[in-house]
């Protein structure tokens, strides 16, 4: 298959962020998606996110399994890295690379099928590790690749498009990762960039394992009557917790509000999060609140959308493992092979 590139010349007078970049600089090549995918809404966000937050491309690297949602990164940040992995590994080659180099910006890119199928082992560790990366799943509750068959996703009761009734329980990713220890765990609607948007740039800044978990429709496969990802089905039952703005830590920001209007969150890494909450008992620190919260709202037959849980002070795998700041690529051979006594004294440790 051939990826057209996008036209270079644009209008000079595009709006640019700090580094002097337009957004079309963090674009890709030209979309091969059904019109009107909700994948192509996700990676303009993308899109939008980075250049908002004035990211360098060539500090990013952006990794992705195989399914549809895994063809998109090639239509977002073209200059930056990208691997495309085989189905359900994308965690393990994405944990591998960050162990290797921490000072690059990690984005992986998955889908319903490749992270709640065949990956969802991959899925469960890298979220119990605390890989500090931004982790979106593109969560179409169908395997649009082999035409229309329920992923391990989709609702029970659901219907397909040919009227068939999905009879197993479907997992929710969000859950998992509440459960297994995300320090920023969200679920949006491919549909609605006002709320993606800041959640996808809360994400990036976010120093630590940052899960979105993204409804996007199948136009081809699952947007019909019946479906609980259609676009239709999702905004007739999306429950918003609270509206998301960034603001980035450029200056010390200082708020007095009434309790249940704004909070702000401070990142581990200066940056701020400012919330406004719709629902005045529900706190976004308590990781057991948001998972009961999450299990009441869908036995109402609601998706619960917007920041479910983050922590203020999270930690990563290399904080765990104290590893070393200084990319591998850039130790020399004495560092990266100590030699025989160093060996010695670590395998006496395994004794």
């Amino acid at each position: 298959m051939t990826f057209l590139p996008k036209p270079k010349l644009h209008h000079p007078e595009l709006p640019k962020n700090a580094l002097g970049f337009t957004k079309r600089d963090y674009e890709g090549a030209v979309s091969t998606l059904c019109a009107g995918c909700g994948h192509d809404s996700i990676s303009g966000a993308i899109v939008r996110a980075c250049f908002n937050l004035d990211l360098p491309p060539h500090r990013i690297a952006k990794l992705s399994g195989i399914g549809c949602s895994s063809k998109t990164p090639t239509y977002f940040l073209g200059a930056s890295h990208g691997f495309n992995s085989v189905h359900g590994r994308m965690p393990s080659v994405l944990t591998g690379a960050n162990l290797a180099n921490r000072d690059l910006i990690y984005l992986g890119v998955s889908g319903d099928g490749d992270s709640a199928s065949i990956g969802i082992g991959q899925f469960a560790h890298i979220m119990r590790r605390g890989v500090n990366m931004t982790y979106i799943v593109e969560n179409n509750g169908v395997y649009g690749l082999t035409k229309g068959q329920f992923s391990a996703t989709s609702d029970r009761g659901a219907k397909s498009r040919r009227g068939v009734e999905n009879k197993d329980e479907a997992i929710d990713l969000v859950g998992m990762a509440l459960q297994l220890g995300a320090t920023f765990v969200a679920r949006s609607f491919s549909g609605d960039k006002d709320q993606l948007i800041p959640l996808i740039e809360a994400a990036l800044k976010h120093q630590g394992a940052a899960f979105i978990d993204c409804i996007s429709p199948c136009v081809a496969f699952n947007n019909h009557e019946g479906s609980h990802t259609s676009f239709d089905y999702v905004r007739e039952h999306n429950l918003a917790v609270n509206y998301l703005d960034v603001i980035t830590g450029r200056e010390q920001i200082t708020v007095e509000y009434a309790p249940g209007t704004v909070e702000m969150v401070k990142q581990h890494d200066g940056s701020t999060l400012r919330l406004r909450k719709l629902a005045n008992d529900y706190d976004v620190h308590d990781r057991i609140a948001a998972m009961t919260y999450l299990q009441q709202r869908h036995a109402a037959g609601e998706i619960v959308t917007g920041l479910l849980y983050v922590d203020p002070d999270p930690e990563d795998l290399h904080h765990h493992m104290n590893t070393i700041e200084t990319p591998f690529n850039e130790l020399d051979e004495t560092a990266l092979c100590p030699g025989s006594t160093v060996l010695q004294k670590v395998n006496a440790t395994l004794r």
